[in-house]
């Protein structure tokens, strides 16, 4: 177990599974206490389980991040248990894969009220309580995609290039109240939305990848940690790429 977040209450959406999961079992064994939310109760349990299995303090607790009643409830249960809230980390995101034409106002709302009006709302509900902690930290995991374009994702773009230019507006709106707050933008990543993309795709992506491979859901969060460490107590309203090199390109 180390110590850079000791003494930090973390709430981590999109916990369950991929990056949030990594995240909540990185933020765990550097002494936060990690609250896990999710819509996957059963996984977002087991990630609260191993967490407890290797030394770490965690709860679980099920969230629709486009519910305000559901983020109410889940700032109401972290600070019951652990009497305050000093960092979140908005992961929580779906993708359509859909062109202009293709996608339809179902799905680029869908997309939006997750990956968009989700941050929002957390950064929103959040905030008293990071406001007290004089201390506090958000990181809002958006996407390579957020700062580059490509070919029919239309919703995904929008939505995470929102969530960059939302992240600037709020760091910039909270530096002098006591809350740090970052954007973080991973290209490809070993994650189950990556396991919805094509083979052939995926093999695209990673031959034009400097790196030459695809990134894991531990590269991600590592960058968060320090964003949400004291390490990062000069750093606010900015954006932070981990992709290989791509979009460097």
């Amino acid at each position: 177990m180390g110590s850079r977040l000791e003494g930090k209450v973390a709430i981590i959406t999109g916990g369950a599974s991929g990056i949030g999961e990594a995240h909540a079992h990185l933020y765990a064994s550097e002494g936060a206490k990690v609250v896990v939310t999710d819509i996957q109760e059963e996984l977002g349990a087991n990630v609260v389980r191993a967490i407890e299995g290797e030394g770490g303090d965690a709860i679980f607790v099920r969230h629709d991040v486009t519910s305000e009643v559901d983020w109410a409830n889940v700032v109401k249960t972290t600070v019951d248990q652990y009497g305050a809230i000093t960092t979140l980390v908005n992961n929580a995101g779906v993708a359509n894969f859909s062109g202009v034409e293709e996608e339809t106002l179902e799905g680029f709302n869908r997309v939006v009220s997750i990956c968009q009006t989700g941050v929002w709302l957390g950064m929103k509900a959040c905030m008293p309580e990071l406001k007290k902690s004089g201390n506090g930290a958000i990181v809002n995991i958006s996407s390579l995609y957020g700062i580059i374009g490509t070919p029919s994702m239309v919703a995904y773009h929008g939505a995470k290039g929102a969530v960059r230019l939302m992240t600037k507006s709020a760091g910039l709106e909270y530096a002098k109240q006591g809350v740090r707050i970052n954007s973080v933008h991973p290209g490809i990543i070993k994650t189950p939305l990556a396991d919805t993309l094509t083979a052939d795709y995926i093999a695209e992506i990673t031959a034009t990848t400097p790196l030459g491979c695809m990134g894991e859901p531990i590269d991600i969060a590592t960058m968060s940690l320090f964003l949400c460490s004291d390490e990062a107590k000069f750093i606010t309203a900015s954006e932070f790429v981990v992709d290989g090199g791509w979009g460097a390109q």
